[in-house]
């Protein structure tokens, strides 16, 4: 298991988008070590994406036979990463993994290789014990979750969905420390662009210009109230409430004796799914129009990214119930279903009408410098996957 992370990750599967070339080299890597498994099936789904030197993002569907071909258990893991940002803060080469402590470190090695590796291993071991599992399994590792998945699961719905009604997906993208959450309802998601204009001059004569970034702070503590409005809190949800948070300031001007006259900021909205978006929207333009009136500046509104809630997995849905009595059985702990603020494919699913919930043992290291894999949960998880595949 160590030695196929090391593999995966020598090979930088970055999106086209954050200024990569794919993730073909990555999937050509686990194609070859799939030959050692016995798959009844193994395809080969190729999304176009003209921005790769092959002209296609590659999702991988694998079939395992079971005793009852009724339903299918399905594990989706995803092959690409993000970029590892700035290499001062890394201890090491992110593309040459390092075992440390009972740990290896390197870009994607938990994000998602941790779980890629664990599911392999347990088809694998069942092949190797003579065991068949009680129904059919599906593994599915699929390109561009990083990057909003146009070309990864979202094609492979709407191109050639091999998801039944009443099978049970799996998708190892969310957790905890201990194991114990398994998520199963996202909140809506609302990222917005705030330009401000207003009207440059030098720092001496403030009377002649128009100060976007005063307007622009003032905006962002008036914005404050967005959290008394939308005050309904959900138990279901980690945290239980909607949260509305400026994030990322750009640039206006270079030097301290200048007013700027264009400011811009950004928000993160994540909104309890009982909230209509567009309450929200509207309630920050009413802010915006006092801004506005106040400070004689023209603000303008974009959204950067906007995601209804999906519908919920039921918290008494049978993925949820399986991955209790399975994280019970190998970890001994009381998994529960919950609801949280970051998006997951799960919600791709979701929108198609299908059962999903997502369950990882994990650090949560993704994105990060120094991203590693704890071993030991590797392979628990492996253990977990092939505990359910054993469910009837």
């Amino acid at each position: 298991m160590v030695d196929l992370q090391i593999k995966l990750c020598s090979c930088p599967a970055i999106s086209p988008q954050s200024g990569g070339e794919g993730e073909e080299k990555k999937a050509d890597v686990l194609l070859d070590f799939m030959k050692s498994i016995e798959f009844n099936e193994v395809k080969l789904v190729k999304a176009p994406d003209l921005n790769t030197l092959s002209g296609f993002r590659p999702n991988i569907i694998a079939h395992y036979k079971g005793l009852n071909a009724a339903k299918t258990v399905w594990i989706m893991t995803h092959l690409d990463v993000v970029p590892p940002g700035d290499l001062s803060r890394w201890d090491g080469n992110p593309y040459k993994a390092w075992i440390e402590k009972g740990k290896i470190y390197g870009r994607g090695v938990e994000d998602n290789q941790q779980d890629l590796v664990a599911s392999l291993f347990a088809v694998k071991a069942f092949q190797e014990e003579g065991v068949l599992p009680c129904h059919d399994v599906g593994l599915m590792i699929v390109a561009d979750e990083e990057t909003g998945s146009k070309k990864g699961i979202d094609y492979v719905l709407r191109t050639s969905n091999p998801f039944r009604e009443d099978d049970v997906i799996i998708v190892p993208d969310a957790g905890n420390s201990d194991g114990t959450m398994i998520e199963v309802a996202e909140k809506s998601l609302l990222w917005l662009k705030i330009t401000t204009l207003g009207k440059q001059t030098h720092g001496s004569t403030p009377e002649k210009g128009i100060n976007s970034l005063k307007a622009a702070s003032y905006f962002i503590t008036e914005a404050e109230c967005l959290y008394s409005v939308f005050n309904n809190k959900d138990s279901l949800f980690e945290p239980p409430i909607s949260t509305f948070e400026p994030t990322k300031k750009e640039a206006n001007v270079p030097n301290i004796n200048t007013i700027p006259g264009d400011d811009v900021f950004y928000m993160d909205c994540r909104i309890l799914p009982q909230y209509d978006v567009r309450e929200v929207e509207n309630k920050i333009k009413e802010i915006a129009f006092h801004t506005e009136k106040k400070f004689g500046v023209k603000i303008d509104i974009k959204n950067a990214q906007k995601a209804n809630a999906a519908p919920p997995t039921s918290p008494e849905a049978r993925v949820v119930g399986m991955l209790k009595k399975a994280v019970k059985a190998v970890y001994n702990k009381n998994a529960e279903a919950i609801g949280i603020g970051g998006g997951t494919v799960a919600a791709s699913f979701r929108r198609a009408g299908f059962n999903a919930a997502c369950w990882s043992k994990t650090d949560e290291t993704a994105h990060q410098p120094n991203e590693y894999c704890i071993i030991e949960n590797m392979v628990g998880d492996s253990k977990v996957f092939a505990h359910i595949f054993l469910q009837e």
